[in-house]
């Protein structure tokens, strides 16, 4: 299952592999992937991240998905080979608006970038395999970040503090950034498209998501293990407030998104180059504020 979306009615064959970004873009990009659908169409519903994202289907039409604040479902054709790339949170790439603006939207990547995008599809289209048309996107991705993107340091060091291992109150962020919690909030709406508060309720469960990913044993604190020990872990306060949150955000029960095992890794899609960078953070000391 991909941490960002669960695949449903699978038929056929079908593969789901996700990478590291090139090197050089791995200060803006979490994770890219190859999505190829089999004999059926699938049903797939996205949640939210943090991040916007790029889907380019080879030969077809590519588009930007906006910072998500709720489950978005969507139908892909069969025999379908997607690229995609998934962006940090606060690190879009350049666009001719600011991103709250895009939120729970998707554009056609035409109508933010025009003629270029012609051009890249053509090349993605004509290249011999998906593996070398993600680096033809990426390589134009990273072109653009060089001549015309300008990242918020404030905004990364907000959502850096913001990651869920070590509970952080918003208004005492905003001071230790020498910002009023009004001037946080609008500069996060405009780099990552969420509030602040938003966003760490985001994160946290997407915080949630990499531990089940990753196969992960409860740290075993307050006396809990399995699912309730994970939610305990990630900052939830029980698995009754996952519950709640996870139903928000995706519109299934923890149970239903992730099936009987929490090891995602069953499921057959890899995951790991999404969940390793992310639990990373865990060994982060905490802010002080």
């Amino acid at each position: 299952m991909r941490d960002h979306s669960s695949t449903e009615d699978t038929a056929g064959t079908e593969s789901y592999v996700e990478r590291p970004p090139l090197p050089g873009m791995a200060g803006v990009v979490r994770t890219v992937w190859i999505q190829r659908t089999g004999e059926l169409a699938r049903v797939q519903r996205h949640l939210p991240t943090g991040g916007v994202e790029i889907h380019f289907p080879i030969g077809g039409r590519p588009q930007l998905v906006g910072p998500l604040t709720g489950p978005a479902v969507e139908v892909i054709p069969a025999r379908t080979t997607i690229v995609g790339v998934r962006f940090h949170p606060g690190a879009a790439p350049p666009l001719p608006t600011v991103l709250d603006e895009l939120v729970d939207q998707r554009l056609g990547l035409a109508e933010l970038w025009g003629r270029s995008v012609d051009r890249l599809t053509e090349a993605m289209a004509g290249a011999g395999t998906a593996e070398q048309a993600l680096v033809l996107l990426q390589a134009h991705l990273a072109r653009q970040f060089r001549g015309s993107a300008r990242l918020d340091p404030l905004v990364g060091e907000a959502v850096r503090a913001l990651m869920p291992w070590h509970p952080l109150n918003v208004d005492a962020l905003a001071t230790h950034l020498a910002l009023s919690p009004s001037q946080l909030r609008r500069r996060c709406l405009q780099a990552v498209g969420v509030s602040p508060k938003v966003l760490q309720r985001t994160l946290r469960f997407q915080g949630f998501l990499a531990l089940a990913q990753s196969g992960a044993a409860a740290s075993g604190r307050r006396g809990t293990d399995g699912m309730a020990g994970l939610a305990v872990d990630v900052g939830y306060a029980d698995q009754a407030h996952l519950s709640r949150e996870c139903l928000r955000l995706t519109g299934l029960t923890p149970r239903q998104l992730l099936g009987d095992s929490l090891d995602c890794r069953a499921c057959g899609h890899d995951h790991s180059a999404a969940f390793k960078p992310f639990l990373a953070t865990r060994s982060r000391p905490p802010l002080r504020v």
